[in-house]
């Protein structure tokens, strides 16, 4: 019988207090929405920030560097290969070389220290995606990358089955799990 009036009492004091109540709620589902649409959306829409902002943007669109200068292993193997520091120095070692970001990759250089680059793309561990084939069938980086020469910072995908399945489908590819992604 107590509960029962301890209830009551409390559903009384709600009814009471709905317009403030009210009030609150909508207040708290404004704080969160402005929370989800101005810092969950431009969080997701870039990737990691890089320990040399390196925009890719400027590199393949505005100077026109071929992806496969800077990957220099994505036409015979099956990892594209990050860049090394002598690459970037290649060009940088006469090009803008006392920008402070271009000092950071001295340094590396210097120290004999790899750049720390962060991962941008993930497969799923057991898939074996071999770059070599599709360069090979001319499939251009942008189909599963996206157009990084707009990109300063790259966004990076999360790669999933169904993304690779359309696309075979779509271009007639071999869908042989072990022949195609699996072996």
């Amino acid at each position: 019988m107590q509960n029962t009036s301890s209830v009551q009492k409390f559903l009384t004091i709600l009814k009471m207090n709905k317009g403030p109540l009210f009030l609150v709620g909508c207040c708290v589902f404004l704080v969160l929405a402005f929370l989800y649409y101005f810092y969950i959306p431009p969080a997701t829409d870039i990737g990691p920030e890089q320990p040399i902002p390196f925009s890719h943007r400027i590199h393949t669109g505005v100077k026109e560097i071929q992806c496969q200068f800077c990957h220099p292993y994505v036409g015979r193997s099956n990892y594209p290969g990050i860049p090394p520091v002598e690459k970037c120095l290649y060009c940088h070692k006469y090009i803008i070389p006392k920008h402070p970001e271009i000092q950071k990759e001295h340094n590396y250089f210097n120290t004999k220290t790899p750049t720390p680059w962060r991962q941008v793309n993930y497969l799923p561990e057991h898939v074996l995606f071999n770059h070599q084939r599709h360069i090979r069938k001319e499939v251009a980086c942008q189909k599963c990358h996206g157009a990084v020469e707009t990109m300063d910072r790259l966004k990076g995908v999360r790669f999933k089955m169904e993304f690779c399945i359309q696309c075979h489908e779509k271009e007639k590819a071999n869908l042989g799990c072990w022949l195609a992604c699996h072996n």
